[in-house]
């Protein structure tokens, strides 16, 4: 029996690669089963001085996502003889990972583009896992897609469901148990009452957060003493009639050195400007995306202390800088030009390979794996999904055998 914790870009397929060889899977999932269109109403509350976008129900962060898929950490992962190559292949042949086609491609997304590429920065379409024939281009995608038409790890889950893996939702995992050193079970509440299931494997996926308090309970203490999210601020304007709220999100990339840039609509942009007139479908914005340091960590009650270093913020008023001299060569009026607050997403680094897992993602408890974004050593700077999905990919390789 392998039990699976957690339903994101981690656990989805793993579950499914796992399931389809028909072997006896369980998946517990601490959030309910819900329809994606409904994915906004479980969005994570942390502390005040955090605004960190994570979500707990089924498909993880992955159903909120704007499913943008690129490579990440290649080389670093190298250093430690993991070696994606084939996983990513595969992955991206599973969920037809591809740049947007231009019928999605709107006219705050080609303004963003055309600024880029005049200004000669490293411009190109996102690469993404969007069905368009399925896509109604309502600009909706981080609240859910109403429409099933972007990939998440819902997907998966429920094809692991139908290859006879066992899906246990709102069962919140305490801790793995273990004999000698060697898992022996997972200890979680559902409906109130603790229930305990044996496994022979188990592999937590259950988020950087998540996963780092389940370890700490299961004796792995050291977990989670630091943690990295990517810092994100939205720079935008106005354009008069731009009606990119409608657009599919994100569908452009720039990608500077120690920043990224992407379309992506900010309904607190509109505060910034003094001008009753404008509205919602005259704001072009793009999200401003860094790397960080991975400086701070996780409280033992799962709130999240970040501490911003120099190059933290370097870098994020580099990309902001650039963000504002697209914006202006896209039309926006420079007067109206203004950011949101500091954000943050895709926390990661809390159990590191090489740290808290080798390289085949096993904890000092044997058979005990973590599949997350808590394994990667750095912070990617980009959206980690592909990653993830890869590396779940060659660690079911590595279970099935």
């Amino acid at each position: 029996m392998i039990v699976i914790v957690g339903t994101g870009a981690g656990g989805g397929i793993l579950a499914r690669e796992i399931a389809k060889e028909g072997i006896d899977v369980t998946i517990l999932e601490k959030g309910p089963y819900i329809h994606s269109k409904d994915a906004f109403n479980y969005y994570d509350t942390y502390s005040g001085d955090v605004d960190l976008l994570t979500t707990t129900c089924i498909g993880g962060s992955t159903i909120v996502s704007m499913s943008n898929m690129v490579r990440a950490l290649d080389d670093e992962l190298l250093d430690y003889d993991i070696d994606l190559s084939d996983a990513y292949e595969y992955v991206e042949d599973l969920i037809n990972v591809h740049p947007i086609d231009d019928s999605h491609i709107g006219k705050g997304t080609k303004a963003f583009l055309d600024a880029g590429n005049e200004l000669g920065l490293q411009t190109m379409k996102m690469p993404k896992a969007i069905r368009e024939e399925e896509c109604i281009q309502c600009g909706k995608c981080a609240f859910g897609c109403p429409v099933d038409a972007k990939f998440s790890g819902k997907d998966f889950i429920d094809e692991a469901v139908e290859y006879g893996a066992a899906l246990i939702c709102e069962a919140d995992v305490r801790e793995v148990t273990s004999n000698d050193g060697v898992v022996y079970g997972v200890k979680y509440i559902k409906d109130g009452k603790e229930e305990i299931i044996k496994a022979d494997k188990v592999v937590l996926s259950a988020g950087a957060i998540g996963s780092t308090l389940i370890l700490r309970k299961s004796g792995i203490s050291k977990a989670g003493r630091e943690i990295f999210f990517d810092p994100f601020v939205s720079v935008g304007g106005y354009l008069k009639d731009v009606n990119f709220n409608s657009e599919v999100q994100m569908a452009g990339l720039i990608i500077g050195k120690n920043f990224v840039l992407a379309p992506h609509y900010s309904s607190f942009i509109p505060g910034n400007i003094d001008d009753d007139s404008v509205t919602e479908n005259d704001i072009l914005s793009i999200m401003v995306k860094t790397s960080d340091e991975c400086k701070g960590y996780v409280t033992d009650d799962g709130d999240v202390v970040k501490i911003n270093t120099i190059q933290d913020i370097r870098y994020l008023a580099e990309g902001t800088a650039t963000a504002g001299f697209v914006l202006e060569r896209a039309g926006v009026d420079p007067n109206t030009i203004g950011s949101t607050v500091y954000r943050g997403a895709h926390p990661g680094g809390t159990a590191k390979i090489g740290e808290i897992v080798n390289s085949n993602l096993e904890t000092e408890i044997d058979n005990l794996f973590v599949c997350d974004a808590s394994v990667l050593p750095i912070s990617p700077g980009k959206p980690p999904i592909l990653t993830i999905l890869a590396l779940s990919k060659r660690l079911a390789d590595y279970l099935k055998n």
